[in-house]
């Protein structure tokens, strides 16, 4: 199990690497000078080159990409000489300092994001910290929708099969996959928010904590979840409904089943003691990887319902050309897919010790 478990992190370990690289250099060969960037329309020479040396744009784009992976690794190098970008003295973290060899000082960390071209300096890792939260209620409880109503329906779907109420929800599930979010987020926001506002008192737009109307006090709006998380809710929801359709009729052709009916078991008794449990198997193992892309398929619906996450946060700096935050982004939320891949191998591993061969 050991030796499995190294292997499952050497191999994260070697796609982050790559997808670190992938993001460093596709943004820095994108037309536009950085400093620049970060100046906007109040740039001159004597500032321009002052950015450029300060955080080291000055430098060989390999350089460059030197610098970058020493801002993320946990366990950097920082040169004695404060006039160097990897000086302790020009870098806005804290770090504990492990010891000194000759000019360079090794020190222990958290992964510097940099800082945000827009928002005055404001630490990349600090812009996520503030909107990620959102972004995984919103993605939790869209996974809550899908499986508490896609289960049910899934389960109706079996027992009627090749009925009215199966094709209905077959046609309903179809729908839940092919139609795209944004178009989905849009008819949502109309209908409910607008058309139907009366009725269900929901806003078109909103997000979980909102500004009181004197500007003063931060108040809990959970009703602003509702839309966007059935939104976002609708695919994974499609995807349970066939899973667990598909693995109900199949586990109810198996032998403990039939012997279970043989002994006068109620058809209720023996849907929930023995088929419902067994039929869950492949459920659990989509949503264990629809997590991850939730967070990453938020953009469109965050932005469109104005929900302060992380989808927003790159829309915004898409538009702004927020290289730093982009970068940032990306790499989180590549990271979080890494760190949910390695938990659901290692549940593997542990209940199924042939993959550990494997």
């Amino acid at each position: 199990m050991i030796q499995y478990l190294l292997n499952k992190l050497g191999y994260s370990v070697l796609t982050l690497f790559g997808v670190i690289t992938v993001i460093f250099f596709l943004f820095n060969v994108l037309p536009g000078d950085p400093a620049k960037m970060m100046l906007g329309q109040n740039e001159s020479a004597t500032q321009i080159a002052a950015i450029k040396k300060k955080f080291g744009f000055d430098k060989p784009l390999s350089t460059q990409y030197g610098y970058y992976l020493n801002d993320l690794s946990p366990i950097s190098f920082h040169s004695t000489n404060t006039n160097n970008y990897t000086s302790l003295s020009t870098n806005k973290y804290s770090a504990l300092e492990l010891f000194t060899v000759a000019n360079t000082t090794i020190v222990l960390k958290k992964p510097y994001l940099r800082e945000s071209f827009v928002k005055s300096g404001k630490p990349v890792g600090q812009i996520i910290s503030e909107t990620l939260p959102n972004t995984a209620v919103l993605a939790v409880a869209s996974i809550c929708i899908a499986l508490l109503v896609g289960i049910v329906l899934g389960i109706f779907s079996a027992l009627y099969k090749d009925s009215w109420i199966d094709k209905f929800i077959q046609i309903f599930s179809i729908l839940g996959m092919s139609v795209p979010s944004f178009f989905s987020s849009i008819v949502f926001a109309w209908l409910f928010g607008y058309v139907l506002h009366k009725y269900t008192n929901l806003e078109m737009t909103g997000s979980l904590y909102e500004l009181d109307d004197f500007g003063e006090e931060v108040h809990l709006k959970l009703k602003n979840l509702i839309l966007p998380a059935l939104v976002l809710g609708i695919r994974p929801l499609a995807v349970v409904i066939q899973l667990m359709r598909n693995s109900l009729l199949e586990v109810f052709n198996q032998d403990y089943i039939r012997t279970a009916r043989a002994k006068g078991l109620s058809e209720f008794t023996i849907i929930k003691n023995h088929a419902i449990k067994n039929a869950m198997n492949p459920v659990v193992t989509a949503i264990s990887g629809w997590f991850a892309s939730l967070l990453a398929g938020a953009v469109f619906v965050e932005y469109i319902f104005n929900w302060n996450g992380l989808g927003k946060e790159i829309v915004d700096a898409l538009n702004n050309l927020d290289l730093p935050v982009i970068m940032g982004s990306v790499l989180v939320i590549a990271s979080m897919f890494v760190i949910i891949n390695i938990f659901v191998d290692i549940i593997y591993g542990w209940l199924d010790p042939k993959i550990r061969l494997n």
